[in-house]
């Protein structure tokens, strides 16, 4: 089995999604503006966080001018402001900021990850582009499965998204649980080992938080329960 800085790796190199390769690299070719200065990553996003962490944050996909430009997931874009300031406020992160691959931020027994690994145009991935993207997410598991005891999925598209992919370790009920911010469900390991601890959580995004939809400290009381329990 690769280690998980090897599985990262591979992770940047994939192109099985013609429609997102053709979009993150325009948008890195294109620019915005205020970034017109910068080298844009525009390829797959990796996971961000230690190979034994106990808690993982799965959101949607990176956002276009920010993972896409930086490299990093919620890094450089208001949602990671958000999440990494909360997650800094309940002790999962050394910073409260996140704006380039090298400015120090470690992240605490927590690892951030995403179903699609590319940014889809208008930040909605197809089904297909969703299932294209699973094995990597399959595999991300595999490897955190030792030591992961808890999930915050920021979303519902996540949520969808992580919920099939989990019955591969963990014990899902039929029918599957509905998305809800603050709902918790516990799922038993298939081999009677720890049990899964999925917490929803609203998505970071700008539509959320500009309209008080999703709080500061809506986040950090969802990230400080599922921290409790990892």
């Amino acid at each position: 089995m690769l280690a998980l800085d090897q599985l990262d790796a591979e992770v940047t190199t994939c192109r099985a999604c013609p429609r997102l390769v053709e979009w993150r690299e325009e948008v890195a070719r294109v620019k915005r503006a205020a970034f017109r200065d910068e080298e844009y990553w525009g390829r797959p996003v990796p996971g961000f966080g230690p190979a034994d962490a106990h808690l993982a944050i799965v959101g949607l996909a990176p956002a276009a001018h920010g993972a896409n430009r930086t490299g990093r997931m919620f890094t450089g874009d208001r949602s990671g402001e958000v999440l990494y300031a909360a997650m800094h406020a309940v002790g999962l992160a050394s910073q409260a900021t996140a704006h380039h691959v090298d400015d120090g931020l470690e992240l605490y027994g927590t690892r951030i990850t995403a179903p699609v690994k590319c940014a889809p145009p208008e930040n909605k991935p197809t089904p297909e582009e969703r299932d294209n993207c699973r094995p990597w997410l399959v595999r991300e598991l595999e490897l955190l499965r030792p030591t992961l005891r808890a999930v915050v999925v920021l979303g519902g598209f996540g949520w969808q998204a992580l919920l099939p992919i989990l019955t591969a370790f963990w014990d899902v009920p039929r029918p599957r649980p509905k998305f809800g911010h603050g709902v918790e469900v516990v799922l038993p390991a298939h081999d009677g080992g720890t049990p899964l601890h999925v917490f929803g959580c609203f998505h970071v995004s700008q539509q959320n938080t500009f309209t008080g939809k999703l709080t500061p400290a809506m986040v950090e009381d969802v990230l400080r329960r599922a921290a409790g329990v990892a």
